[in-house]
């Protein structure tokens, strides 16, 4: 009988006590515990099961959970009779940073602040033993509100201390989502402040402290170990390009094959591997995000769930406002092609917004992006690898393509008609149109103190090739030359059906004012049809049978927010 599948629990107890779906992990206590790291920082993308396994962790070790192997009972962990006697022998300290996402460093640190006296609070029961003496309980109680940042800092260390010594061993700390409020801070301007007291936090914690165990966190990102790790050298990093614990996180193909076999999917594989496949972790591919495959089990509707699940706000921000590099790279990703790029995976998040090859390493962490192939460029170097990447499933192509469509969401009235005059050959109306949208969404592409007035324009044009690619994909085929700088960027619309003259074939050649060659946006846009004519751009669109009389010629001319178009 097919077991009931439930939405968004995160823990392992109730999990395992309700008999709900769930995808044996249990092989990750036994990965983790014998690979003797004395910190460990496993990164995955977001609803990658990462908050389950923490907990799964803690039910496991905690010696809150003492005599409850019957958690266990029927798991791969559980056929190791040794581990066994290792169930529920540990103090655990469990924190999670995933709901700290304020605006202000003010209200991040107060949040942590709160995640720190709650961890005081769960063991206060030590505090009546005749082990500590008056300063120290004094100092247990000042982890309060409105304690200082110091007192804070060295909060997990001196609770470490009371946990060892009361039950004689040393503990294990368990830290889940600890890059969440990095990544807040980034986009609300308080990193640096934020950096430096998770520095101190963090080494006081994991590194000089006589009284840890092992440990373990869990993020999205690995931050570079300059921001916030820079004394942690006992650190052991995994990465979604590691080979360690490749399987203990996401659903391998056999997990997800053998719950649609019991759901009574089994007719749904083909279309579900489409759309949910395509991680890879390691040299392990073939895997699927939990989250989508969850929702799937559960409404057995194709949707794109996992991506839904988030704003995916900051990497909306990064490539709308990014260079026309970005822009064209993404037509290329969105075209079902690949791209070469160089990832390091230590993310600066200072350099997001200076740095292209930042924004490809946060996607990749991120899992909108996965790896087809990698070479290491240096050797010296490990982290700084050139890999060729490519959209990581449809899901992810159908997210990209509402966010694309959303930047042009303010004018989406006059873009239509734009679109209807394009086809219909009304230059008139294109111009009007088309200056319009310029006018509601260019300060959209513009990332102000970081772009030129020249850069500005072609930033804006780009995206609105990319606007184009999504909401005509049903009528064109559109490829680009997509040559970025100073001059040309041609594309050409070729439609799906030759025969219909409601869909004529369409050259379009972008061209921002050269001053220096220039002296009116008229002589720019001439330029640009003549160079359709003399490089023959109509010959691709012959050969694939689109008739000679059936071909439109457009230049636009861009200075600035204005926008002159011109065609034949």
């Amino acid at each position: 009988m097919a077991k009931i599948v439930g939405i968004g629990t995160q823990s392992f107890e109730a999990m395992r006590e309700k008999n709900t779906f769930y995808v044996d992990k249990t092989a990750f206590i036994k990965e983790w515990w014998e690979n003797q790291d004395a910190v460990t920082l496993i990164t995955r993308p977001r609803r990658f099961g990462k908050t389950l396994n923490m907990d799964m962790l803690k039910c496991f070790f905690s010696n809150k959970y003492e005599g409850r192997g019957d958690l266990f009972e029927g798991l791969d962990i559980w056929k190791e009779e040794r581990y066994h006697e290792l169930q529920g022998t540990y103090p655990v300290i469990f924190l999670s940073f995933a709901k700290i996402k304020q605006n202000t460093y003010e209200g991040a640190i107060k949040q942590i602040k709160n995640e720190l006296i709650n961890q005081y609070n769960a063991f206060d029961y030590i505090m009546e033993s005749n082990l500590y003496n008056e300063n120290e309980r004094a100092q247990y109680k000042s982890v309060c509100v409105g304690m200082d940042d110091a007192v804070a800092q060295e909060a997990i260390n001196n609770l470490s201390n009371y946990l060892s010594r009361y039950y004689g061993k040393k503990v294990i700390i368990l830290l889940d989502e600890y890059d969440t409020p990095m990544q807040e801070a980034y986009v609300n301007s308080y990193w640096e402040e934020l950096v430096a007291f998770t520095r101190s936090l963090f080494n006081s914690t994991f590194k000089t402290n006589p009284y840890l165990e092992r440990a373990i966190m869990t993020g999205i990102t690995r931050v570079s170990k300059e921001s916030i790790f820079s004394d942690l050298n006992n650190l052991v990093v995994v990465t979604t390009t590691s080979n360690q614990y490749e399987t203990a996180f996401g659903f391998t193909e056999e997990e997800v094959f053998n719950a649609l076999d019991e759901q009574g999917l089994s007719d749904k594989k083909e279309e579900v591997k489409m759309w949910y496949d395509g991680f890879t972790f390691g040299n392990k591919k073939d895997i699927y995000n939990p989250w989508s495959i969850i929702n799937f089990l559960k409404f057995k509707s194709l949707k794109t769930y996992w991506a839904d699940s988030s704003s995916n706000g900051l990497i909306n921000n990064l490539v709308q406002k990014g260079s026309s590099y970005i822009k064209t790279m993404l037509e290329t990703l969105i075209s079902g092609k690949t791209i070469n790029v160089i990832i390091d995976e230590q993310i600066v998040f200072s350099e997001l917004e200076y740095s292209e090859d930042a924004v490809w390493s946060l996607m990749l962490a991120s899992g909108y992006l996965k790896v087809i192939s990698a070479e290491e460029l240096n050797l010296t170097r490990e982290s700084e690898n050139e890999y060729e990447l490519a959209l990581t499933n449809r899901e992810i192509l159908f997210m990209f393509r509402k966010m694309i469509l959303r930047w042009f969401s303010p004018a989406k009235m006059e873009t239509n008609e734009f679109v209807r005059a394009l086809m219909g050959g009304d230059v008139e109306s294109m111009n009007e149109y088309m200056n319009d949208v310029a006018l509601k969404t260019f300060s959209s592409f513009d990332s102000g103190k970081h772009t030129s007035e020249k850069k500005a324009p072609e930033n804006f044009f780009h995206g609105f090739v990319l606007g184009l690619m999504v909401d005509q994909t049903k009528n064109y085929i559109i490829n680009s030359n997509r040559e970025s700088g100073y001059g040309r960027y041609d594309i050409i619309l070729e439609p799906v059906d030759k025969e219909n003259i409601k869909y004529p074939g369409i050259v379009i050649e972008f061209k921002v004012i050269n001053p220096k060659k220039e002296n009116s946006l008229e002589e720019t846009v001439a330029a640009a049809l003549k160079q359709i004519e003399e490089k023959n751009y109509d010959e691709e669109l012959v050969k694939r049978g689109v008739k000679k009389e059936n071909i439109h010629h457009y230049g636009f001319a861009f200075k600035g927010k204005e926008v002159l178009i011109d065609g034949r």
